[in-house]
């Protein structure tokens, strides 16, 4: 039998990726009340609904046919990916769905749910020590394996198509049309790859919408850093720090180029144990787990409702429900861990409750 030409493997895989994006529904919004805080209704765009579990579900899908339509996957081609974990189990499984190799290169830190998710669509695990060396990590086993580097820190932002297509974006302002404050006041990201906050930025730029975004960088990251830098007109300082983030899917010890400041009004820099305070509220509110992430987006809404209430100001907030909880069970959801990593549950926990309430929150960088 005559064998496909790259050309026509490439269209049959273009093909195989819509027809999985046709299969699927979009993702829930879902409101969360605020009990301080009556006049500004809270949205979580539930991302954990995809059928990888992540919001790097829509990531992994823009990559793929952005590397397609630029002519860097064949058949038999191994994908080489660097990721804390989400991203790769989404590659994964778009890598099985062409039937091509796939190696994600991630920090040994990198918890074993995650992993078990990557080798279940058929992937595999190159784990290094040191968090800062996976992209030199990955830039050498595409050079090995004859492979093609996704390079989600370069190309996310490129990627996905920010003016439709039902982005997140464009799927939020649809989900809010019928809600009382259909343009939201803020819409509430962290950056992993800098990706969504693009997105956003992008979106309502060019749809003329007022809302602000609002970026919430963890405790071990150079993401604010970078943004504080663009704010003071100092350029784009080369970063590093040689600590991984705790919270796993966001914050970076070194830039990436797909994080673009100009497209964020403001940030926030939250201590990791108000991240995971926060994260076990929405947890409870929400009676399931939640990821980390989520509960950095959540303090970055506690302090939208708390900027628009001293304004005097009633609307919506639109945050991301990032991942589930089942991928952490072995980190943020076992109490040893918080004691393995110094984090004081009971102070953290009771801040957020009272922050949660109308209270004050604890002081943050902000710019």
């Amino acid at each position: 039998m005559q064998q496909p030409t790259e050309r026509q493997w490439q269209a049959d895989a273009i093909r195989l990726i819509e027809a999985d994006f046709n299969r699927s529904a979009d993702t829930h919004l879902i409101p969360l009340s605020l009990p301080g805080y009556p006049d500004i209704d809270v949205y979580l765009k539930d991302e954990s609904s995809h059928p990888t579990g992540s919001l790097k579900h829509r990531l992994a899908r823009s990559l793929f046919l952005y590397a397609l339509v630029n002519g860097r996957l064949a058949a038999g081609r191994p994908v080489i990916e660097a990721s804390s974990g989400s991203t790769a189990v989404s590659e994964a499984y778009f890598a099985r769905l062409l039937g091509l190799p796939f190696i994600a290169v991630m920090p040994a830190s990198t918890s074993p749910d995650k992993l078990a998710a990557i080798n279940f669509y058929g992937g595999q695990c190159h784990l290094v020590d040191d968090p800062a060396t996976i992209h030199e990590n990955s830039v050498r086993l595409a050079l090995e394996t004859g492979g093609y580097f996704m390079d989600q820190f370069t190309n996310a932002e490129r990627a996905t198509d920010w003016r439709a297509n039902n982005n997140i974006a464009e799927s939020i302002f649809q989900q809010l049309r019928y809600e009382r404050h259909p343009q939201p006041a803020w819409l509430v990201c962290s950056p992993g790859t800098g990706g969504t906050s693009a997105t956003l930025g992008r979106y309502v730029r060019y749809r003329r919408h007022a809302s602000q975004v609002l970026c919430v960088d963890p405790e071990f990251s150079v993401f604010f850093d970078v943004f504080a830098a663009h704010k003071a007109g100092q350029g784009r300082p080369d970063i590093s720090i040689g600590k991984g983030s705790r919270i796993e899917g966001i914050g970076r010890p070194r830039d990436a180029a797909s994080f673009l400041p100009e497209c964020i009004d403001s940030m926030l820099r939250v201590p990791d144990a108000l991240s995971l305070a926060a994260m076990r509220y929405v947890s409870a509110r929400l009676g399931r787990r939640v990821g980390g992430s989520t509960g950095s987006n959540f303090i970055g809404v506690l302090w939208a409702a708390r900027r628009m209430r001293a304004a005097g100001q009633s609307g919506s907030i639109v945050s991301i429900l990032c991942d589930g909880g089942e991928r952490y069970a072995h980190s943020y959801y076992n109490p040893d861990w918080y004691v393995q990593s110094g984090i004081d549950v009971a102070l953290s926990d009771q801040q957020i409750r009272s922050a949660a309430e109308g209270g004050q929150l604890p002081a943050l960088d902000y710019r």
